[in-house]
């Protein structure tokens, strides 16, 4: 087995005539300065929410609850699972800047549901280092978020833990399905 990602071939590839993605993210940060203008706005976020989600890029965070620039902190990683470092970034984010809120958001299709720890151990045999990180992977994510939320409230770290909620994204029909923590 190879973890590594495959990179298309063709018209989808990263390297298009010597001309990377992140290539074009930069020319596309170019165009965003030169009409750039400064919000006037600190790291606080307005709506004193942190969101925990998967980085599944079918999630488009914002638009689906409605948020702006500057309205909420965003932790992304695969799964959206709380690991020690998303409870040091909400730590920070409650501490330091304000935040109040916590939610947690997991999605239908989710890839962490398709893999298994057994990945870790493959990684391991095929770069000669064991990763220092478990893989979280899950089968239901219903039970995942319940662990999640249970992971937040028991955080000795969080000063707020009285409106921790979460749900599932439906990647199909865009609608959030909240899961009972009990």
């Amino acid at each position: 087995m190879t973890t590594s990602a495959s990179v298309p071939a063709g018209p989808e590839s990263a390297i298009v005539a010597d001309h990377t993605v992140t290539d074009r993210l930069v020319e596309a940060n170019e165009r965003y300065a030169a009409a750039f203008t400064d919000p006037g706005m600190d790291a606080r976020p307005v709506q004193r929410v942190a969101v925990v989600a998967c980085m599944d890029a079918r999630l488009d965070l914002h638009a689906a609850l409605g948020l702006k620039l500057g309205d909420c902190h965003t932790i992304r990683n695969a799964g959206g699972v709380v690991t020690d470092d998303v409870i040091r970034s909400l730590t920070i984010s409650q501490r330091a800047l304000g935040t109040r809120s916590v939610a947690l958001i997991h999605h239908t299709g989710c890839g962490m549901e398709t893999i298994t720890e057994d990945f870790r151990h493959d990684l391991e045999l095929e770069v000669g280092q064991r990763p220092a990180w478990a893989v979280e992977a899950f089968r239901d994510a219903d039970q995942d978020v319940r662990q999640s939320i249970e992971r937040v409230r028991t955080s000795p770290f969080l000063l707020h833990t009285e409106d921790v909620r979460g749900f599932v994204f439906d990647v199909k029909t865009g609608l959030l399905r909240e899961v009972d923590p009990a």
